[in-house]
């Protein structure tokens, strides 16, 4: 059995899945419909940029969430094998329930595009960032957001997405991340270091744009998923449509648990995990958290012919 998994923001670059585009009709397919539930060319605005625009949140989250869906339907129309679990990274989430019958793709992209925007609102620009802390565990990491928050003046720093061991992001106000990146420092991180994402993401500053989520996704039909999906808030699947709008809510301002996610998929009974989608970085994650795991990737045609054949040798032995 394997896990599916798929990116969030972060993973995108300009031309993106230009190979695979050249051997897989869904990959143009997938952005038409994206683009015409936008109103604008997602598939040019992915090959062409600028850089600038595509890294802009409210435009990030449907290149992904379209990269990521236009990836899986590439892997079934090649006829490749469903997983026994999935799971995305923040964004991701989406990703794998509209993959997996849960959520309407043009519901899904008009949804995130809105999600973009409320998270860039949410805090003014330069007010607010993200850091990675690396080399440091989990607990210290906790402690010393709480350190800096106990300094009123500086705002709120909190630990925001649990990686992998020894890697760690925050989240808060500029003033605040910074401190915290100090304190980490000193702490005796191998890097601490700003990441380029202003909108600090997972953190209790998101809580306004909980609240405008909650409010589209009132109006979102969600069904159960043809696979169990682990929920980044506790790592745990849902069936209703109710239950997962609330963790889809609660996500924007809450921790991402992906170490636990990846050992949890393990438990479940996953001997490899695909990741859909541009970019290696959950593949990287899951060799550090648990590397009886064999994490591989789906980008091109090239790591699409790997993937499938390493999960039919894998099911031979």
């Amino acid at each position: 059995m394997f896990a599916a998994t798929f990116p969030g923001q972060g993973s995108q670059s300009v031309g993106m899945l230009s190979g695979l585009s050249a051997t897989c009709a869904e990959v143009r397919t997938t952005f038409e419909e994206a683009s015409d539930a936008l109103g604008y060319d997602l598939w040019d605005l992915a090959q062409e940029g600028p850089e600038r625009r595509l890294n802009a949140t409210e435009q990030t989250q449907p290149a992904m969430l379209a990269a990521g869906v236009a990836v899986w339907r590439c892997w079934e129309a090649r006829g490749g094998p469903r997983p026994g679990v999935a799971a995305g990274h923040s964004l991701g989430e989406y990703s794998a329930l509209v993959a997996f019958g849960a959520l309407g793709f043009r519901d899904a992209i008009r949804t995130v595009a809105a999600r973009g925007r409320f998270m860039q609102e949410a805090v003014p620009e330069g007010e607010g960032g993200i850091a990675a802390i690396i080399g440091l565990d989990d607990d210290t990491v906790v402690a010393l957001c709480e350190g800096v928050r106990s300094q009123v003046r500086l705002g709120h720093v909190s630990a925001v997405n649990f990686n992998a061991p020894g890697q760690v992001a925050i989240a808060g106000t500029s003033r605040a991340v910074d401190a915290a990146i100090g304190e980490a420092r000193v702490a005796g991180a191998r890097r601490a270091i700003r990441l380029p994402m202003s909108v600090p993401v997972h953190c209790p500053l998101m809580a306004p744009a909980t609240a405008r989520l909650e409010a589209v996704l009132a109006g979102v039909v969600i069904e159960s998923p043809e696979v169990p999906i682990l929920h980044n808030v506790d790592v745990t699947p849902r069936s209703s449509g109710s239950s997962i709008r609330s963790a889809l809510s609660a996500q924007l301002a809450s921790p991402v648990r992906w170490r636990q996610t990846v050992v949890a998929m393990g438990e479940r009974g996953a001997a490899a995990m695909v990741e859909f989608g541009p970019g290696r970085v959950l593949t990287g994650l899951a060799r550090r958290i648990d590397r009886a795991i064999e994490a591989t990737t789906v980008h091109d045609a090239k790591s699409l012919d790997a993937a499938l054949d390493a999960l039919a040798a894998g099911e031979k032995r």
